[in-house]
């Protein structure tokens, strides 16, 4: 599967955001010696999978290839006990126009940090996409935002990189 995305750092959060479909995310990424580690497990509520996401051309972190395998709960427990990096959020599905804005926000020693996300069905609709006013700055092709870099990671390790874009 080719995954057309784009992410953006919150300027603020939309009104009635919370009122939105949400769903728990436990992401634990592999190997744990790896500075981006690329091999995803995932807990999304009662949703289990393991999955590997890697640029189609080069660096560009907009057109990833996605390759996901669906698990049993045994098979992720089992698989979750391997020393990895950890990822805990809570991810909203608000609605934005014709899209979907996905608002991540971190817990644990990435609280703070929000990310929102826009998925695209092709090229052309992902580049005439306007960033919303409650997004900051695009920062698709930023490797510090990669779920593999973050996990692990402290929201104090992001400083330099989110003043940048004069997030705090």
């Amino acid at each position: 599967m080719i995954e057309l995305e784009k992410t953006f750092l919150a300027r603020y959060l939309p009104k009635g955001f919370e009122e939105s479909p949400s769903r728990e995310i436990v992401d634990m990424y592999y190997p744990k010696e790896c500075e981006h580690p690329r091999l995803r497990l995932r807990k999304s509520g009662d949703i289990y999978e393991m999955t590997k996401k890697e640029p189609m051309e080069g660096t560009d972190s907009s057109r990833q290839l996605e390759q996901t395998i669906k698990l049993l709960k045994e098979e992720y427990e089992a698989v979750s006990k391997l020393p990895g990096k950890l990822s805990d959020k809570i991810r909203y599905y608000y609605p934005y126009k014709d899209h979907t804005a996905e608002i991540t926000v971190f817990r644990g020693e990435l609280a703070g940090l929000i990310l929102i996300d826009f998925e695209f069905q092709s090229v052309e609709e992902m580049n005439v996409f306007e960033m919303p006013d409650f997004c900051l700055a695009d920062v698709t092709q930023e490797n510090f935002v990669a779920g593999g870099m973050l996990a692990g990671r402290q929201y104090k390790d992001l400083k330099d990189d989110l003043a940048r874009f004069h997030a705090h």
